[in-house]
């Protein structure tokens, strides 16, 4: 349990019934190659995978520090076109991928230090709009700079071999396509990334942004500089998210504004959040997983349910597959109403 806990940075999940969730979530997704045959279902484990990591950066802005901020999925894009600009314009190689992914960082940290600097002086919906005019201006550059990223349609990029799913690698009596690599690469990038951020929330800078979030004049009274914590906190997050970025670019082999920066995904990140429980980073990867498992899975049970119920009045029109986004809506207004602060905070109250 000693060594758990080392991994985890001292903080286990507290109770039997979040470790159970948690570890069917993270055995489901190592294992997804093997459990679920078909691509279909390791899109969605791959899709899991690298929006946890967004939802947990997202999720040390808002649940720690207490900052609201709508450029989050701007970071996710720079992520994603960093990559995928250098892989399109060097040639599919391990080093374009690394050029991409530093200069990525570069340009997403000093923009978070940039907007951090000059915004986070003001008030926290002052500092919301900030962001939000950022990331549209953003979102409109990419589309409008169409001879360098692609504009709307985006760039499609081709990975190094081993990510190819041309590519087979033997390993005694298995055979590993290179899709099932490029799956395991982003779930173990993913796994460290989440590792990472997880010790960076138990840190003593952790628990200082969890003092800002909590009260932030009796922290500057202990003699803390709030901006500057708030800052770090995030490029932090605008790291991550980047990183985040850089694995949905490598699974699917795609970058452009609809993918990475679309005003939608920043309402999904902020239902993971909500759902799982702000505040705990466990509850990004709960809810990362049943949004994305929701979104996909749906709109499928829907027709399934309609198709059985075809003799029963009014019952088929209720759950028509058309109506799919109606009841995410539905299920999303009952998680908030039954768990308040989040299916994490639900457990941990227990």
């Amino acid at each position: 349990m000693s060594a758990l806990g080392g991994i985890l940075s001292g903080n286990p999940p507290r109770g039997v019934a979040l470790t159970l969730i948690l570890l069917a979530i993270l055995l489901g997704l190592a294992l997804a190659p093997l459990l679920f045959p078909g691509m279909e279902a390791l899109n969605v484990a791959a899709k899991i995978c690298y929006f946890i990591v967004l939802a947990a950066s997202y999720d040390l802005l808002l649940g720690y520090t207490g900052i609201v901020s709508f450029a989050h999925t701007m970071f996710f894009g720079i992520g994603g076109y960093g990559a995928g600009l250098a892989l399109y314009n060097f040639g599919p190689s391990w080093g374009a991928l690394l050029l991409g992914t530093g200069v990525a960082l570069v340009v997403a940290v000093a923009l978070a230090l940039v907007i951090g600097l000059f915004s986070l002086r003001v008030r926290a919906i002052f500092f919301a709009m900030i962001t939000l005019a950022v990331a549209s201006a953003f979102s409109v550059l990419a589309s409008q700079l169409s001879t360098f990223t692609g504009g709307e349609d985006g760039r499609t990029f081709r990975l190094p071999q081993a990510l190819r799913p041309s590519f087979h690698f033997a390993a005694g009596p298995f055979t590993l396509s290179g899709r099932i690599l490029a799956y395991y690469f982003v779930f173990a990038a993913a796994l460290v990334l989440f590792l990472l951020l997880l010790r960076v929330v138990n840190s003593p800078f952790g628990r200082v942004l969890q003092a800002i979030r909590d009260n932030e004049f009796r922290t500057e009274a202990l003699g803390y500089r709030i901006v500057i914590y708030r800052s770090i906190g995030n490029c932090l997050a605008a790291a991550a998210a980047a990183l985040a970025g850089v694995l949905s670019a490598v699974w699917l082999r795609y970058t452009g504004p609809a993918v990475t920066l679309s005003f939608d995904i920043m309402l999904d990140i902020l239902l993971m959040v909500v759902i799982g429980g702000m505040g705990t980073l466990y509850g990004a990867v709960i809810g990362a997983a049943i949004f994305v498992l929701a979104e996909t899975y749906l709109q499928n049970v829907m027709a399934m349910i309609s198709h059985m119920t075809a003799g029963v009045p009014l019952i088929p029109l209720i759950f028509d597959p058309d109506r799919w986004l109606l009841w995410l809506g539905v299920l999303f207004v009952l998680s908030v109403y039954f768990f308040p602060l989040g299916i994490v905070g639900r457990l941990w109250r227990k």
